[in-house]
């Protein structure tokens, strides 16, 4: 059988979409688990959630309509002000067109806007919280995520120092796949870390401004109760086993 690379394949899709490599990693991050991080969940004071009544009088795809808050988060933290709605739907529109079943809008419903505007101001006000805590590091957008072997290489949402950030616009608690994401950067920037002195997250915190909620925890603690019998330098040398085999059997 000749030998084919495999695709170069988005970390977020490696650590969602693809069966039995998070698997081997991670055996341990299951529901049980999953349910006991949940209940750590804590609200941010201050900060009302999106009602699911005005959410549901928009008819755009929950996908583009958090994806404008996304692009309207991230221009007022370049510093734009207050950012054009028409700025706002290009560069979700750019991301969304990744996605084969996206519904591009012709235009925007004021629904729409109070949707996008309201998540938008939770999740500044939820980074600026956290930076509060951490004064002397930036809020930095589009942390890189390294790539290894047929894992090419991505973009988390934000850091903060040794904090990954990485923010899920749901009506339902954090799931697995949340996890393994942030567990699968997480290995990814270690993995580029070895032999260097780069710097490597301590902690992830998953952030939700449609709920105005939020999870912290330490890397080292869910990587040893996802997999307990193995430490990150044996971790690493899984994913590397993993991302080398070559042959595309799909």
């Amino acid at each position: 059988m000749p030998l084919r690379r495999l695709p170069l394949r988005d970390p977020r899709t490696v650590a969602r979409d693809i069966p039995g490599v998070l698997d081997v990693l991670f055996p341990r991050l299951t529901g049980g688990l999953v349910a006991s991080l949940n209940r750590r969940m804590s609200s941010f004071s201050g900060i009302a959630p999106v009602a699911d009544e005005l959410i549901e009088r928009s008819h755009l795809q929950k996908a583009m309509l958090f994806e404008l808050a996304m692009a309207r988060t991230e221009l007022i933290l370049d510093g734009n002000g207050e950012p054009g709605w028409d700025d706002c739907l290009r560069v979700a529109t750019d991301r969304q067109r990744q996605h084969y079943d996206a519904k591009i809008p012709v235009r925007l419903e004021q629904c729409d806007l109070d949707v996008a505007s309201h998540a938008a101001d939770n999740l500044i006000a939820m980074l600026t919280s956290v930076q509060c805590q951490y004064p002397k590091y930036p809020v930095l957008r589009g942390p890189r995520i390294p790539g290894l072997g047929w894992i090419a290489s991505g973009v988390g949402d934000f850091s903060l120092g040794p904090i990954l950030i990485e923010v899920k616009h749901t009506d339902r608690n954090f799931v697995a796949g949340d996890f393994r994401q942030v567990l699968m950067y997480w290995l990814l920037k270690y993995a580029a870390s070895v032999g260097t002195n780069e710097l490597i997250w301590t902690d992830c915190l998953l952030l939700n401004p449609r709920r105005s909620l939020g999870l912290r925890f330490k890397v080292d603690y869910l990587l040893q109760s996802a997999s307990p019998n193995s430490n990150r330098v044996e971790l690493f040398e899984i994913l590397r086993s993993v991302v080398s085999y070559d042959l595309d059997l799909q």
